[in-house]
């Protein structure tokens, strides 16, 4: 790709080396480009700027492991992407978008080597939770139906502006009233907790507790419960899919929506200030000094600490707001292998050969223990891995009859990760497959091994290898996240709006805080723009002095 993605759109050049349009966007991530849509579609003249020197943020893919062999660089399966009620009014399907599947979604392999499976067929789920006890297929298919209550509305609030009234309303009536507190409180549960008071088995309760660890929570962590339940009902009712070619046909569809729409985007022009004058965000300066006016607005798909301390200056914000941001928390860190195998991963169990996602290496009791190592900044000597076995879920990722693969897993922030150390890791992870899959290294024809550091040179958003913009933990959502606040893509600063994961309502890829950013933008620049200005500004006054 060139680093001028799209020609549309009128900019005015105002003296030398400066640009006015309507909106800039840094950051051409998928919140970075969900923003980018929906103010083009409004009309507005929209430039994103992005660092890198190809657009998609952590959705992207290439050649990293043997020729033939295609591999997502970060993000890869998107149970939240294809039910986002967001991304689906972008209609990316015009744009190339397909989405494949593995024949099954997921298969938590535990160190027994017995194996509970999470199916699109209901059915097939419950077989598999019943195998670990009678009661739990009948729990698994009321818990279900409880899900397919709930989906709509529960989307919707959770993708839509805080607070989300209209979401939130259907939402109560679709519960019943006796229920509503019993409701409330099975969102602060523990994964653990929430596993005993629905299951009777392990297999349901470790299938949960795994997926809670798709975030930075474990077993016994509040909310935990939540997370864990979401993705497993998400999986059961819409798979956990990926894009067919690589992640990085998610960002090709959503680029060139924009350019249809007559958004441009400008890769390899990093931006280093947030320019503000009279507490309002005037526009951006780049690397190279050259200077885009934004008429309107200013969006950042970048971390909060990135955006506030970096870009804008805490000379620019209140006090009250800097203290808080004192506090942000990341989420751990990050390893990730990709390997090019020669065959399918010869697993012991045969089940987890037909999934697209496999938790590998601990049961629910083991996820505490490693949780608790990560939190007292010790390195798990057993790792739990996050795989994703991509041939299987789209035959388009490598030659017939081998499998580009990956896993990931946890490590605590902040440690130097030498090229031999993490070398070392990335062998303790194989030697973890091949104890359930015997003989995988030996199909092993190609690794690509990326620790913290690297992740972060990839994409300067994944700071220390942390890959949700910021910790899933209840203290940091909501109204608490990035700092407790309006839970609202509007800053401090007027007419600039933080766009991404470390928005609510957090990480994966579904584009709601780009979308919260963009509807944000167009409220402050509508008819009724001055009164929502005076009452955003009111309550940041009320929070911050």
């Amino acid at each position: 790709m060139t680093a001028d993605h799209a020609r549309g759109g009128a900019s005015a050049a105002v003296g030398r080396d400066v640009e006015v349009v309507d909106a800039v966007v840094i950051g051409a991530g998928p919140n970075g480009l969900v923003a980018a849509n929906l103010l083009a579609d409004e009309g507005w003249d929209v430039l994103v700027l992005e660092a890198a020197a190809e657009p998609g943020g952590a959705v992207r893919t290439a050649e990293i492991t043997a020729p033939g062999f295609r591999s997502d660089l970060c993000s890869a399966f998107y149970p939240l992407g294809v039910s986002s009620p967001v991304l689906a009014e972008l209609g990316l399907e015009r744009f190339g978008l397909r989405w494949r599947h593995a024949p099954e979604v997921l298969a938590h392999v535990l160190p027994d080597d017995r194996c509970v499976v999470l199916s699109r067929d209901v059915d097939r789920t419950a077989e598999s939770v019943a195998a670990f006890h009678p009661a739990d297929g009948d729990a698994w298919r009321a818990e279900f139906a409880r899900w397919q209550r709930l989906r709509d509305p529960l989307l919707e609030a959770i993708t839509r502006p805080f607070p989300p009234v209209r979401a939130a309303g259907r939402l109560v009536r679709s519960v019943d009233a006796g229920d509503l507190l019993r409701t409330a409180r099975s969102l602060v549960l523990s994964a653990r907790r929430f596993g005993v008071e629905r299951f009777a088995g392990r297999g349901a309760r470790d299938l949960i507790a795994g997926n809670a660890m798709h975030t930075d929570l474990g077993p016994d962590h509040a909310a935990g419960g939540v997370f864990g339940w979401l993705l497993s009902m998400l999986g059961q009712d819409v798979g956990f899919p990926v894009p067919e070619g690589g992640a990085g046909s998610l960002t090709d569809a959503l680029v060139g929506r924009l350019t249809v729409q007559g958004g441009r985007i400008a890769c390899g022009r990093p931006v280093t200030d947030v320019l503000v004058a009279g507490g309002r965000a005037m526009g951006v300066r780049d690397a190279e000094g050259g200077l885009v006016r934004a008429r309107r607005a200013v969006l950042a798909d970048v971390p909060a600490p990135t955006l506030y301390r970096d870009l804008v200056g805490v000379e620019h914000l209140p006090g009250r707001f800097t203290r808080d941001l004192d506090r942000f928390a990341w989420d751990d860190a990050t390893i990730k292998v990709d390997w090019a195998l020669s065959g399918e991963v010869p697993w012991t169990s045969p089940a987890a050969g037909s999934a697209g996602t496999v938790h590998v290496g601990a049961d629910i009791n083991g996820l505490a223990d490693i949780s608790t190592d990560l939190a007292c900044g010790r390195i798990p000597d057993q790792p739990f891995l996050l795989m994703g076995q991509m041939t299987t879920a789209d035959p388009s990722r490598s030659p017939a009859g081998t499998e580009s693969v990956w896993a990931y897993t946890h490590v605590p922030r902040g440690l130097r990760w030498s090229a031999d150390r993490l070398r070392r890791r990335a062998d303790r992870i194989e030697q973890v497959v091949e104890r359930h899959a015997p003989g995988f290294r030996d199909r092993v024809v190609g690794r690509s091994v990326a620790g913290p550091r690297e992740l972060q040179e990839h994409n300067p958003s994944l700071v220390d290898g942390a890959i949700n913009a910021g910790t899933a933990g209840i203290h940091q959502q909501l109204v608490f996240r990035p700092v407790p606040g309006l839970g609202r893509a509007d800053t401090p600063v007027d007419r600039l709006y933080l766009a991404s994961a470390s928005a609510h309502p957090g990480g994966a890829v579904h584009g709601a805080p780009g979308a919260n950013a963009a509807r944000a933008a167009l409220a402050r620049a509508g008819w009724t723009g001055p009164a929502y200005h005076a009452a955003v500004d009111a309550l940041h006054r009320v929070l911050y002095g």
